[in-house]
Formats: structure tokens, C-alpha cells, sequence
């Protein structure tokens, strides 16, 4: 399974933008989806996840109240709502797939990285 993460841009600080994660095929919906970032001479760090169902959600710290995380299980799709975007949000973000129903903060615990879309916060 091939995941495609899309809607980065360029964004003034305090802007929002929606990333989207979006599978090659109908993805499984019984697994966890994440989102992930890499910021230059950075190591990749978790920001966001959701459940195979949508029920349980879970962010980093310091995106929690700014960003959202949904999943539209009829298509596959999940979505990442940043809203608020602070310059150090500025990474390539990525998203994943995990080995379990419910996702977790942890790298390894997931598989079918996707390509990563670029954002970039001015302030």
C-alpha cells in the first residue's frame, strides 16, 4: 500500500493549511494512520494519530489544541488540520500506516511511509 501525503505550502504564521494522506488503493481501515515530521538536521518526530475507526486520536504536545486529526473511513483518507502554524512547525511531513488498530507515538511501529509533503512557516 502506497500512501500520498498533499497540502503543504508556504503559510504566514498563525495560518492554517490541511494536509491529506490518501492511499493507492482502498486502504485497510482497520489499521492506525499517523503523521510524522522531519525538520532539516532533525530527527523524524511523531505529531498526530488516529485510530482505525476514528475514536482515539493523539497528539505531540505542542500541536495539541492547534491541530486536528479525522479520517474519512469511506475513502481512506485522513486528514491533518493545522491550524495556528508556528514557524517550528516548518518540516516535511509525513504519513504512515500502523501495524495496529490503534496507533502509537513510536516510528517503528509503522509501516508504508509515504512520500512527504513540505511545510514552511514564515513568520
Amino acid at each position: 500500500v502506497q500512501l500520498q501525503a498533499s497540502g503543504g505550502g508556504l503559510v504566514q504564521a498563525g495560518g492554517s493549511l490541511r494536509l491529506s494522506c490518501a492511499s493507492s488503493k482502498r486502504t485497510s481501515t482497520n489499521n492506525a494512520v499517523g503523521w510524522f515530521r522531519q525538520a532539516p538536521g532533525k530527527e523524524r518526530e511523531f505529531v498526530a494519530t488516529i485510530s482505525w475507526n476514528g475514536g482515539i486520536t493523539s497528539f505531540e504536545d505542542s500541536v495539541k489544541g492547534r491541530f486536528s486529526i479525522s479520517r474519512d473511513r469511506a475513502t481512506g483518507t485522513v486528514y491533518l488540520q493545522m491550524n495556528s502554524l508556528k514557524p517550528e512547525d516548518t518540516a516535511v511531513y509525513y504519513c504512515a500506516k500502523s501495524r495496529s488498530a490503534v496507533g502509537s507515538t513510536r516510528p517503528d511501529t509503522y509501516n508504508s511511509w509515504g512520500q512527504g509533503t513540505q511545510v514552511t512557516v514564515s513568520s
